[in-house]
């Protein structure tokens, strides 16, 4: 059952009306009607913000996915070797001092708040500075 349709007058500039001549078959419409509703659709979801994929030409979307997926991967390997360069670290400083355990929870606690109040933003000269007597 075809929808109903409303004919109003419509102004438009030469130019853009031969844009809309050119475009309309490039895009798959039967008529430039066809085209100017698609327009007017996809033009009023962006301006009310909805999801842009619904906007966004697919191979576009998939690209994106892509991207992202692949930084994604690619993040997620270096956290790991920089996890085991870390444990490698606390292993060999392990095997080398003679911590109580209470001085390393609190050494834990600690680190955590430094961590929070820096948003990891830490260095070794901090860390070296809290150390020698410093904050």
């Amino acid at each position: 059952m075809p929808r109903e349709k409303i004919k109003f007058a419509l102004r438009m500039s030469p130019e853009t009306q031969r844009l809309v001549k050119e475009m309309y078959p490039r895009d798959n419409c039967r008529t430039q009607n066809e085209f100017i509703e698609k327009a007017i659709r996809f033009y009023s979801g962006c301006v009310s913000g909805q999801d842009a994929c619904e906007f966004l030409p697919a191979a576009l979307t998939d690209a994106l996915r892509s991207t992202v997926h692949d930084s994604e991967g690619r993040v997620c390997r270096l956290l790991f070797k920089l996890a085991v360069e870390l444990d490698m670290v606390m292993n060999v400083l392990a095997a080398g001092m003679e911590i109580p355990q209470e001085d390393l929870d609190r050494l834990r606690g600690r680190c955590v708040r430094e961590v929070k109040s820096t948003n990891g933003s830490v260095t070794l000269k901090d860390a070296v500075d809290y150390q020698r007597g410093g904050a």
